[in-house]
């Protein structure tokens, strides 16, 4: 997938000093998740509070990322999957992968807030999110379209019959195999950025025609992109299976960019999201292809930028 995002923290630090003369305190490298979560979405919320999805349970974490502890704040529930997973107004919104539904959830208490089908059918693959300052935008990973639920000024959200099924147009075309996953927003949120990991491309997406553009990238591709994290005129794009995150400099316009380099580091394990705090990103270890998923260790890796 996914996408996860969270704006770059200013006031987070990767660490922290304490008196003059004292010794710094190092932050975790690696934060451990429970047994079997296989975890997909991440986020952080205020402070340096993390939320991690579970695909198989709809579960979601809650854990800090200073003292690298936790605990479930969303329990599993019968039906449910947590992909992309995104944070806003102290309110989790989690795209549902194949079940073709989002929930919102209070950051807080773990409570729901509001469900929405989003899509049926056996294809569907409901990714990721991103949250504007209008709307919740999720990508479909087997269809051209995305999906918009509406969000009022007061911050009031949308019923089932607000949602928006909008397709995509201008320059994306579909393919077989896994299309959008990741997808972030400018801050305006006129503008969207999306990933195709089947194809290693970037697109903008016009917020309100649904018009997509592709970026021209030069030195590479993003194949096997997943979640994405736009910061300023950078683009951060996981590459799963490479076990790397593409660093993309954009031009001003967004209508070109280049990638840089590509972040790495030993801990990663088939990285899936990532989330920005400070001078570091966090990324999701997904482990895809591990023979007993249920009973392997997963964690959230920190990597410097």
């Amino acid at each position: 997938m996914t996408r996860t995002r969270a704006l770059t923290l200013l006031a987070g630090l990767a660490l922290l000093a304490a008196a003059p003369g004292a010794a710094t305190t190092t932050w975790p490298e690696t934060i451990p998740l429970p047994t079997g979560f296989q975890p997909e979405g991440i986020d952080i919320g205020n402070g340096h509070t993390f939320y991690v999805g579970s695909i198989p349970t709809g579960a979601v974490f809650r854990g800090d990322l200073r003292t690298g502890e936790g605990s479930v704040l969303v329990p599993a529930q019968a039906g449910r999957q947590a992909i992309g997973v995104d944070f806003a107004d102290k309110r989790l919104f989690v795209a549902g992968g194949p079940t073709g539904r989002a929930w919102v959830y209070d950051a807080r208490t773990g409570a729901t807030l509001a469900s929405y089908q989003l899509a049926a059918g056996p294809t569907t693959f409901v990714n990721d999110v991103v949250v504007t300052r209008d709307a919740a935008w999720f990508t479909e990973s087997q269809d051209d379209v995305l999906y918009r639920v509406p969000i009022a000024p007061d911050g009031t959200l949308g019923s089932q019959a607000d949602v928006e099924t909008v397709p995509l147009t201008g320059d994306f075309t579909l393919a077989p195999g896994f299309n959008v996953n990741g997808i972030d927003a400018t801050p305006r949120g006129d503008t969207l950025v999306i990933v195709q990991s089947n194809l290693g491309r970037l697109y903008t997406v016009d917020a309100a025609t649904g018009e997509a553009d592709l970026i021209e990238l030069a030195g590479g591709d993003v194949m096997l992109g997943d979640g994405i994290l736009l910061d300023g005129k950078t683009l951060y794009v996981v590459q799963n299976r490479l076990n790397r995150i593409a660093v993309v400099k954009l031009r001003r316009d967004l209508g070109a960019g280049t990638i840089t380099g590509h972040l790495m580091d030993d801990d990663l394990d088939v990285p899936t999201t990532i989330a920005a705090f400070g001078e570091a990103l966090y990324a999701v270890n997904a482990r895809f292809g591990v023979a007993n998923p249920a009973e392997e260790d997963f964690a959230v890796v920190r990597v410097e930028r």
